[in-house]
């Protein structure tokens, strides 16, 4: 199994070199290392690990945190495929996607981001969503200015984000797992920035209101 592992650690020679010792240790083969942040003297890494079915997430979570200083921020699975770049090959298949343009985006942003489902939404409706998101899933009232990241009562992480140009805001969920961290959150901003740029979407927004004109 595929799992991603959100650690944070002091920033000095050789942490990083045990935390990989213990991971090691438990039977994960680590394929890839993030740094999300850095400061005070502590680094925040996500770690993508591949785990025979045989090492539990206990087991990882434990031999880290024999380590002195380092805290697990959570351990959740991933579907992205560790040492590519996805995001890339996704929106150069949206520039000729047309009208499947906004449906391949929301199946495919959980994959790239490890997450559990997105969905886009208009006046507290959903009007499409992957396949994993719940059949009775809330929209949170109010769409913030820019894309955010927020934690719902009792309920998953999510990235609140608008889409102006379509009238529709998106929702990016997490139920296992930390929450989006801001890295998280402006990568996404940039995906979406790309994506109402290509002209697959103007001429989508030019049809919709020539529709509403009509």
């Amino acid at each position: 199994m595929l799992l991603r592992v959100r650690v944070a650690l002091p920033d000095r020679p050789g942490a990083l070199a045990q935390v990989t010792t213990v991971l090691g240790a438990s039977g994960a083969d680590i394929t890839q290392v993030t740094v999300l942040d850095r400061g005070g003297g502590r680094a925040l890494d996500d770690i993508t690990v591949f785990c025979p079915d045989t090492t539990s997430r206990q087991t990882l979570v434990k031999g880290l945190e024999s380590v002195t200083d380092v805290t697990v921020e959570g351990v959740w699975p991933t579907r992205e495929a560790p040492g590519t770049y996805p995001e890339l090959e996704i929106l150069k298949y949206l520039t000729t996607a047309g009208d499947r343009a906004l449906t391949t985006l929301v199946d495919s942003l959980p994959v790239l981001f490890s997450a559990d489902w997105a969905a886009t939404a208009a006046e507290g409706r959903v009007v499409y969503a992957s396949w994993r998101a719940p059949r009775d899933l809330a929209v949170p009232g109010e769409t913030p200015a820019r894309p955010t990241a927020v934690t719902l009562e009792g309920g998953p992480h999510l990235i609140h984000a608008p889409l102006p140009p379509l009238a529709l805001s998106l929702l990016l969920a997490r139920s296992e797992g930390p929450a989006f961290h801001r890295i998280e959150v402006h990568r996404l901003t940039r995906i979406l920035e790309i994506f109402l740029s290509l002209p697959a979407t103007e001429h989508y927004v030019a049809r919709r209101l020539r529709g509403e004109e009509r």
